[in-house]
């Protein structure tokens, strides 16, 4: 059990710094074509947009602000609390 716990623990660790790095690349707005780093924006984009964008439908505008991450940080918390919560 502990092992699936552990593994569950590490796909969220590596989930939430994806998060994260979307999080500062929006207040950033680096270059995706770049020919140096192009590739992992890119990389980061593809990987978060599929949870992202959904989230981002169901909530009201804004102001230009975008509270999804936030959303998906909390929910996807939830999840692995109950995920962990199910192994054990």
């Amino acid at each position: 059990m502990s092992i699936l716990v552990t593994v569950i623990n590490y796909i969220f660790a590596f989930f939430y710094i994806l998060l994260f790095a979307r999080i500062i690349l929006s207040w950033v707005r680096p270059d995706p074509y770049n020919p140096t780093y192009g590739w992992a924006v890119r990389l980061i984009y593809d990987l978060t947009e599929p949870v992202l964008g959904p989230v981002r439908r169901l909530l009201p505008s804004m102001g230009g602000l975008d509270f999804s991450p936030l959303i998906v940080f909390l929910l996807a918390r939830v999840l692995q609390q109950l995920l962990i919560g199910l192994l054990i």
